[in-house]
């Protein structure tokens, strides 16, 4: 089983390399979304530090919007997707993968590009550590979640607006404490709730979206 999670990631993500538009697209938005901000607020350090974090991750949530309709799309069009879930894993495992390889493809740049914006909005180093410490816990919370609304929406017309309809309330959650947990360093009120709590939801993630999104996936495909 283990063999055959690894084998998705990998497929998935060497795919990716092939097709850099498809992800440099979300990671240019990121960075044009974060980036006009500053330039449309003005440079009043406190006003900037104080929406810094809550703008960083508001995009940083859209840009994963931006790639979950194609999770298991092109998949279904070629007929991968229906060879792989006629194997004798269990369809958990592939959607699983698909969540992981898209967390690696599109949230591993987030957080290499998430600091050098955050000087932007005179984020402090602890406060700049921390907004890297609570995209690495979230970004796969959205990943996660993510994958069930792709699931949902497979195969439908209008399925990227409708993947945002469904999805963007779950993730409500994962922005509350991830912007909080920056906010909590730069008030001197402490991180440790908030990380705690977006940590619970990266496990309550990982044990059902999953299962959620298989069951989704098997509805969908059939």
């Amino acid at each position: 089983m283990l063999k055959f999670l690894f084998t998705v990631i990998r497929r998935d993500v060497l795919l990716a390399a092939r097709r850099r538009g498809d992800w440099l697209t979300a990671q240019f938005f990121f960075v044009i979304v974060v980036s006009m901000f500053p330039l449309g607020i003005g440079p009043e350090p406190g006003m900037l530090r104080s929406i810094g974090p809550g703008v960083v991750w508001v995009a940083a949530l859209l840009a994963s919007l931006l790639s979950l309709d194609r999770l298991f799309a092109d998949d279904y069009r070629d007929g991968t997707l229906e060879q792989a879930m006629l194997s004798p894993c269990p369809i958990a495992l592939l959607t699983l993968g698909k969540a992981i390889a898209h967390w690696v493809i599109n949230g591993i740049p987030l957080l290499l590009i998430a600091p050098l914006l955050g000087v932007q909005f005179n984020l402090p180093a602890e406060a700049l550590w921390m907004l890297v410490l609570s995209l690495a816990i979230g970004t796969p919370i959205l990943s996660l979640l993510g994958s069930i609304g792709a699931a949902l929406t497979l195969g439908l017309r209008g399925g990227g607006a409708l993947v945002t309809l469904l999805i963007m309330p779950l993730y409500v959650p994962a922005l509350i404490f991830g912007a909080g947990a920056v906010e909590g360093v730069l008030s001197g009120s402490g991180s440790e709730a908030h990380l705690s709590l977006l940590g619970a939801c990266l496990v309550l993630s990982l044990l059902l979206a999953p299962w959620v999104s298989a069951m989704a996936l098997r509805v969908s495909v059939e």
